[in-house]
């Protein structure tokens, strides 16, 4: 059987999402990377919705950043979620990084975040 990076992600993911659950109390961080950009939500799995949401073609960030695929943007992005994951009276997260290595951009994006003020 070949390596496929693919399947490799998609098999870490389920690992860890079993690991992690979204509570109303402490909702979850998920973040998805592309290979041009970088997304990030915070989600309240028992009620199946999405609290807060960011990313790098946000019409907030769109403008200010080159290219949504470096690791600034990342930081920016998980400043972005995490101010408004504040304001909607979010404070502490469950931070699952999707399969992802922690590293680079996804670091950068958890980085932001706590930098913005949200507890992991």
């Amino acid at each position: 059987m070949a390596f496929d990076r693919r399947e490799a992600r998609r098999r870490r993911h389920l690992r860890v999402r079993k690991k992690v659950d979204g509570t109303p109390e402490r909702p979850r961080l998920n973040v998805f990377r592309s290979s041009k950009h970088i997304y990030a939500q915070v989600i309240d799995d028992r009620a199946g919705h999405t609290l807060v949401a960011a990313s790098s073609v946000d019409p907030e960030l769109r403008g200010q950043l080159k290219n949504g695929a470096t690791v600034e943007a990342a930081r920016r992005v998980g400043e972005l979620v995490g101010r408004r994951a504040l304001a909607a009276g979010i404070s502490k997260v469950s931070f699952d990084r999707g399969g992802y290595l922690y590293h680079g951009r996804v670091k950068a994006l958890a980085d932001g975040a706590r930098a913005a003020g949200l507890e992991f």
